[in-house]
This record gives C-alpha cells, sequence and structure tokens, in this order.
C-alpha cells in the first residue's frame, strides 16, 4: 500500500458548499477520483453523498479548491459548478445507494490530485485482505463546516469497524464504524492504510484501500449512538460506469458490481431500518438521518 495514502486522500478531498444566507451555508464532502478511459485522458468525477447535492437547492455550488503559490503560500479559492439546470440534476446517482457522480473541471495545480479508480475496493476487496470487526477506519470531512484550517483542508477522525458481516456486497450494501458522523461530513472517503492497527491474527492489506463513503449517522429517539453508516466503495465503482454509460462511452477498466443480484435498497430519509440493518447493527429498530 502507497504509504502516502493518508495525504494523497486529504489532498483529493473537497468541501461542497452552498450558501443559505450571510451567516449560514450548508455543507458536504467530496473526493476526486481520475477514471481511465480507452482511448482518451482519463477523465476526474467528483463523489458524493446523493442527499448532499439533493439538499442544496440552488443549481451552483462551491468547490474549495486549496491552490499552493510559488512562493510556497496556500490560498482557499472556492469556484462554481453546476449541478443541476432547468431538465434537472446534473449527477448522476446510484439506482439504490446514497452516492452521487459529477464530472468537474479541476484547477491545474488539482491535475494530479485525484485518487485513481483502482484504489476503491471492490466487492472481493474485504475478504482478500481479511478486513474484520475492530478493524480501524479514518475519514475525512468537514464537521459542521469546519476544516483543519483556514485553507480549507478537510479533518482526519478514525473509528473502526462495528459490523458483521461485511458481505457479500448484495446482501449487505453498508456497513457500520463507531464513529459520530458529524453533519458535513457526508460524502467522505473511509479508508483503511498500511499503518491502521489492524485485529489480533489479521493480515494487512498489500493494496490501497478505499473502503466506502460516510452516508448516515444512527440514532434512536433522537440520540446519537455515535455510529457512522457506511455505503461500500463497490456502489462509487457501480455509479461511475453508470454516468459513462449514460453518455454512450466506457471507462477503461470495468468498476461495477460484477454479481446480477440487485443489492437492496438504502433508504435517503430518516426512517426505522430494515429489519436485515437492524441485525447487523445489533440494535432492532434503530433509526438514522444523514450527516
Amino acid at each position: 500500500m502507497d504509504a502516502d495514502l493518508t495525504l494523497d486522500l486529504i489532498e483529493a478531498t473537497v468541501q461542497i458548499d452552498q450558501p443559505v444566507n450571510d451567516q449560514k451555508r450548508m455543507v458536504g464532502t467530496g473526493f476526486l477520483v481520475s477514471v481511465p478511459r480507452e482511448g482518451a485522458a482519463p477523465e476526474v468525477v467528483l463523489v458524493t453523498a446523493a442527499h448532499v447535492f439533493e439538499r442544496m437547492p440552488q443549481n451552483e455550488v462551491r468547490i474549495g479548491w486549496r491552490v499552493k503559490a510559488a512562493n510556497g503560500t496556500w490560498q482557499y479559492s472556492p469556484t462554481r459548478i453546476p449541478i443541476r439546470n432547468e431538465a434537472g440534476p446534473l449527477w448522476t446517482q446510484n439506482p439504490r445507494q446514497d452516492i452521487a457522480v459529477i464530472a468537474v473541471q479541476v484547477p491545474p495545480s488539482y491535475k494530479d490530485k485525484a485518487i485513481p479508480l483502482s484504489w476503491l475496493a471492490d466487492e472481493r476487496s474485504f475478504d482478500q485482505w481479511h478486513v474484520s470487526p475492530g478493524d480501524e477506519m479514518m475519514t475525512l470531512g468537514y464537521p459542521h463546516g469546519y476544516s483543519a484550517n483556514t485553507i480549507g483542508f478537510p479533518i482526519l477522525r478514525a473509528g473502526r469497524l462495528a459490523s458483521y458481516p461485511v458481505g457479500p456486497v448484495s446482501s449487505f450494501p453498508t456497513f457500520l464504524i463507531d464513529l459520530t458522523a458529524i453533519p458535513g461530513n457526508s460524502g467522505g472517503p473511509v479508508f483503511m492504510t498500511e499503518h491502521t492497527e489492524r485485529a489480533p491474527g489479521a493480515d494487512a492489506p498489500k493494496a490501497t484501500l478505499v473502503s466506502g463513503i460516510l452516508t448516515k449517522q444512527v440514532e434512536v429517539n433522537a440520540q446519537r449512538l455515535e455510529l457512522g453508516l457506511v455505503t461500500h466503495a463497490v456502489f462509487v465503482r457501480q455509479t461511475i460506469e453508470q454516468l459513462f454509460v449514460a453518455r454512450g462511452q466506457a471507462p477503461g477498466v470495468k468498476v461495477g458490481v460484477t454479481s446480477s443480484a440487485a443489492p437492496p435498497p438504502v433508504v435517503v430519509v430518516p426512517k426505522k431500518l430494515s429489519p436485515r440493518e437492524a441485525a447487523g447493527a445489533a440494535a432492532a429498530g434503530q433509526s438514522k438521518s444523514k450527516p
């Protein structure tokens, strides 16, 4: 695994926001992925939770680019991108999961900041790398719109895998980590590194692993359980492929779910969990709301 995975993901993670008024704004998190294409240069897409875009009513959002000057100083330099027009959303949304993907034009300094598509876990990754309950995972984001500094870098947080089993993804499209998913964290990458503390006897991953995308916080009777809901990265792959198929194109590699079984839907509005989700969380009847 690339020892600089954490730094690379920090560079690829950006703040998404939309002003509500002079004192308030709506905030989410996204990360950049470079998608190889046959006979063409790679294309950069922005990945986030679908509800981040859905809850922002205006047609444009701001992306919080960070630009480093020749003298070494940093500057926060957000620009606007369109996310919908009169015809509707411009993003591609997974039909069953809370994931959105949109192609973006990045500043020149971000040309090499997007993470490779190959870093996203596929449906075999957890088995291959013996990922198990208790393994530590990290996430990046902007809780309540806060960043690590005035330059706009994301805040790094960590939690342990709290679900079992975590596959197959066609049956268990989401899993839990013991981390409070605060509003603003939605859409952030969840990942493991070579330096992550592993469960006793578990093999360390031998390749880069972005496990999924943080999509919800878990609550019971309006009380947070300090659990975050993560959607498997394989559905990010699926949504990227869906974007290209809609254009009549094809990415340079197969990126979608290979299982023929249709995954069960993830609820995208607060409501009671399904019996399967409740059992996986060991808390029947819990409810969820989005961070």
